[in-house]
């Protein structure tokens, strides 16, 4: 019963986050680089530190915990700071390959990578048993299988639209950015493997995880914190900050949606604590968070109209990789 509350919590952050860019589609008059880092500042350090928290005991603190592991601590964060450039260079994949391929080779090797580095980077390569493996196979299938769906969709475009939807294609460029922005945003589950320390020993296994959540998304923050910056500066857009009668509303739906986001690994943090009488599911986990992402995502897409209008083939290869994706989540266990 506990694998399948540790499963149901991990869907419910996965919808979450697929639900995220809903409130930001509500921000109004701002630039991306603004409402990107004020969302930012709830997804990355608010809701995260409010978390951290949870897992800390009385007499204790958070300073303490990571001056204490200064080594774990590092890593955990430098990895976060990576992890970063993953964010940003996701959208260059998808401008260079389109949609499809491009959200397929970057969560693809995002969640394959993030799940089978983090064991073998911290000396854990034995928590990578055949049944992990299999599964990170069947996910990479069904990620593929939807790939192929947006492929069919694409292609059933008039040559106006495709070029319109891909007007700066290129192949060889597309697919490094791609494999960059996956290997750098499976950054993440490597950086919360560096930070398994991180925790005491009274802290209740669901909240164990949330401390080392916190240094990523800190690092990640960085990350993003210079380059919106960055951007700023060169749009000229600092005089978004400026609009006094717009930060009530923005603020608003910019915390919505970095609540929305970080759900995610609340949640993989709360369902991993579930998942502990299973050390398969626990090893799996970052594949099963990104499998689930990729299914919501395409539910909205669904729910938003985005595949009106194409046949009933296409909708037949999309419905098959949602299923082996569903699949994927809890194969592991059955194997």
């Amino acid at each position: 019963m506990n694998i399948v509350i540790g499963l149901l919590i991990i869907a419910i952050g996965a919808f979450c986050q697929s639900s995220s860019y809903v409130p930001i589609n509500k921000i109004k008059e701002w630039s991306w680089e603004s409402y990107w880092i004020v969302q930012g500042v709830f997804a990355w350090l608010v809701f995260p530190l409010i978390g951290a928290l949870l897992a800390v005991p009385q007499g204790e603190s958070l300073f303490a915990l990571f001056a204490a592991n200064p080594k774990a601590s590092l890593l955990t964060m430098l990895f976060g700071v990576l992890w970063g450039v993953g964010g940003l260079t996701f959208g260059l994949s998808m401008r260079y390959l389109g949609v499809a391929l491009g959200q397929s080779l970057a969560l693809g090797t995002c969640s394959a990578l993030g799940a089978i580095l983090g064991p073998v980077l911290t000396g854990h390569a034995h928590d990578l048993t055949s049944s992990v493996i299999i599964g990170v196979v069947v996910t990479l299938v069904g990620i593929a299988i939807i790939g192929i769906a947006g492929a069919m969709k694409s292609a059933s475009l008039p040559e106006e639209e495709r070029k319109k939807a891909v007007k700066d294609f290129n192949f060889g460029k597309g697919i490094a950015v791609a494999l960059l922005a996956g290997f750098m945003s499976a950054c993440f589950n490597i950086g919360l493997s560096f930070g398994e320390p991180l925790s005491w020993a009274q802290t209740p296994d669901i909240f164990k995880g949330l401390p080392a959540t916190l240094l990523v998304t800190v690092g990640g923050f960085i990350t993003n914190a210079c380059y919106c910056f960055y951007q700023n500066s060169k749009n000229k857009t600092w005089g978004d900050y400026r609009k006094g009668n717009l930060w009530g509303h923005n603020l608003l739906f910019c915390a919505l949606a970095g609540l929305l986001w970080y759900s995610q690994f609340f949640g993989l943090s709360l369902g991993k604590g579930f998942l502990s009488s299973s050390p398969v599911l626990i090893t799996f986990s970052w594949c099963i968070l990104m499998a689930l992402n990729v299914v919501f995502s395409n539910v909205w897409g669904i729910i938003l109209k985005e595949w009106k209008g194409v046949s009933k083939k296409t909708i037949a290869v999309l419905v098959l990789g949602l299923a082996v994706l569903i699949v994927s989540t809890f194969l592991p266990q059955l194997i």
